[in-house]
């Protein structure tokens, strides 16, 4: 009897169940926002193939390819094996990756939690045992006495909630929107390092080559003041020449200095990226001269766009979020149907508990219409409202940062062109004058005034020409960010720890 009581309750459990989930959800359906229509990133039109400057790192001809997909680990395309092993040490031990990746674990575990709670009915078993004293007054009996006796019991409960206006659903769409949320700001992370490894790479390798050419150039500075200086003690210049290319001298001193503190930061940080300490990591060299500098740049069509950058498709998730939250809003409004049952027994003795005069079962519905609680039901549903506005206008706002951010790094390659190939040339020049100016000082026919121009002059194209070489790279590297980075070509999760730091703490047997 205890048995076919409980196969009917379930049976009629799961044919309300299955009602509910053919009831409507009241509140706005999502729509997923339509890409802008536009044909162009840039107000004037681009040139296919970008200037060239030949000879140098960063010089070779670079074209665009529209509408052409891009590899998931487009870093690859520098070729450079130093850049790849950092990249791949950092998607292992990055822990603001790892973070992002755990958070993305519990968003998805409170999707499983909310379709539990919300889906499907709650079902508990209970038992107890007491001895009871109970005055024969109790039963209506005369006389003072009592009686003692035991009571045990036993029961399945069985809670639900109907799902009539679908505010169960609703909730459950706002969980997997947000776990939607947290797997694109994991894909944000990943493009973020990466970019940001790459960008650091360059910026190292172009502060070496700073170090390099200052020491250098300071090398020859040096050698002139000792010319100078001699020159001083035979009479032929006079004592401001000197002083004035011995404050020349300390002035590239400053530089070296400075180019090689911030050369020191930039390992730390790419040892930071990659989940080490600036002490223990073993950051390569880099160089200019043996980075690679891609070809050919992929260029994504715009109606693409918003459905590449995981900064939009983040913000997309938490439109849909917000607009599901306005439908459970709305469902608070509406009358609310529980549905409890129970079956059980209860004895005096534990032989007789699971007999058949110890049954008991109980069946019951309640409604609920909220009529008055001071606005609040109200005042709940116009911020959730709001609350979707504000998520429209920020969606808007990253839409727009998003193709801004296209268009200044399509203008930053095209005019990085020009200036490497202006640059390149202004340090050629400025180099053949300074040494035909020193040839002839050194033969009395140019002043020492010259000398010192033509020394400042090429220490400033000098350092252009390498800043100009590593925004070439640099650049590039943000065009490929900027569309996307090309994450969902890859395989695998975004990140990869060699050992799963992570287990299950709290399992617990049973559905729970």
């Amino acid at each position: 009897m205890f048995t076919q009581k409980a196969l009917s309750q379930s049976c009629w459990f799961a044919l309300v169940f299955a009602g509910c989930l053919s009831a409507c959800a009241v509140g706005p359906d999502f729509k997923q926002p339509d890409p802008p229509k536009i044909t162009s990133y840039t107000e004037t039109s681009l040139s296919k193939n970008l200037t060239t400057a030949p000879g140098v790192p960063g010089g070779t001809e670079q074209a665009f390819e529209e509408d052409v997909d891009i590899q998931a680990g487009w870093w690859e395309l520098y070729k450079s094996p130093e850049l790849n092993l950092l990249i791949k040490k950092a998607l292992e031990q990055n822990p603001n990756l790892g973070a992002a990746d755990a958070a993305l674990r519990a968003a998805q575990e409170n999707v499983n939690a909310q379709i539990g709670g919300q889906y499907f009915p709650t079902i508990g078993l209970g038992g107890n045992a007491s001895r009871q004293q109970v005055p024969n007054a109790a039963y209506g009996l005369p006389g003072s006495g009592t009686s003692i006796y035991n009571l045990y019991n036993t029961s399945v409960n069985v809670n639900y909630r109907l799902d009539t206006f679908g505010a169960a659903r609703r909730t459950v769409e706002g969980a997997r929107a947000q776990a939607e949320y947290q797997q694109f700001q994991l894909e944000g992370a990943y493009l973020s390092l990466t970019t940001n490894i790459v960008t650091a790479a360059i910026q190292e390798a172009a502060l070496r080559t700073q170090v390099q050419a200052t020491g250098e150039i300071l090398k020859a500075q040096t050698n002139l003041a000792e010319v100078t200086e001699k020159q001083l003690a035979i009479g032929t210049v006079s004592k401001v020449d000197v002083s004035s290319q011995l404050s020349l001298v300390s002035s590239s001193q400053v530089d070296l200095y400075n180019y090689q503190r911030n050369l020191d930061f930039v390992r730390n940080q790419l040892a930071v990226y990659t989940g080490e300490l600036p002490s223990n990591a073993k950051i390569a060299n880099f160089d200019l001269n043996t980075l690679h500098l891609p070809e050919k740049l992929p260029l994504s069509i715009p109606s693409n766009l918003v459905r590449q950058r995981p900064d939009i498709r983040a913000a997309e998730a938490l439109l849909k979020s917000t607009n599901a939250l306005v439908g459970v809003a709305t469902a608070n409004l509406l009358p609310q149907i529980n549905l409890t049952g129970s079956i059980g027994s209860e004895a005096l003795t534990t032989g007789a508990l699971f007999g058949p005069s110890a049954a008991l079962w109980s069946v019951a519905g309640g409604i609920f219409q909220p009529l008055f609680q001071g606005g609040q039901l109200l005042a709940q549903r116009r911020g959730a409202i709001a609350n979707y506005e504000q998520a429209v206008y920020q969606y808007q706002v990253t839409v727009l940062a998003a193709f801004q951010d296209v268009a200044n790094a399509l203008r930053a390659l095209e005019t990085g062109a020009q200036v490497l190939r202006s640059a390149s040339d202004a340090e050629r020049y400025a180099y053949e004058t300074l040494n035909l100016v020193q040839q002839q000082y050194k033969l009395g026919t140019a002043s020492y005034l010259s000398v010192l121009y033509y020394q400042n002059q090429y220490q400033q194209a000098k350092v252009k020409s390498i800043t100009a070489q590593a925004a070439r790279f640099a650049d590039t590297a943000a065009l490929f960010a900027a569309l996307g980075g090309g994450w969902w070509n890859r395989v695998g999760p975004a990140f990869q720890p060699k050992d799963v730091a992570h287990k299950d703490q709290n399992e617990t047997s049973g559905n729970n």
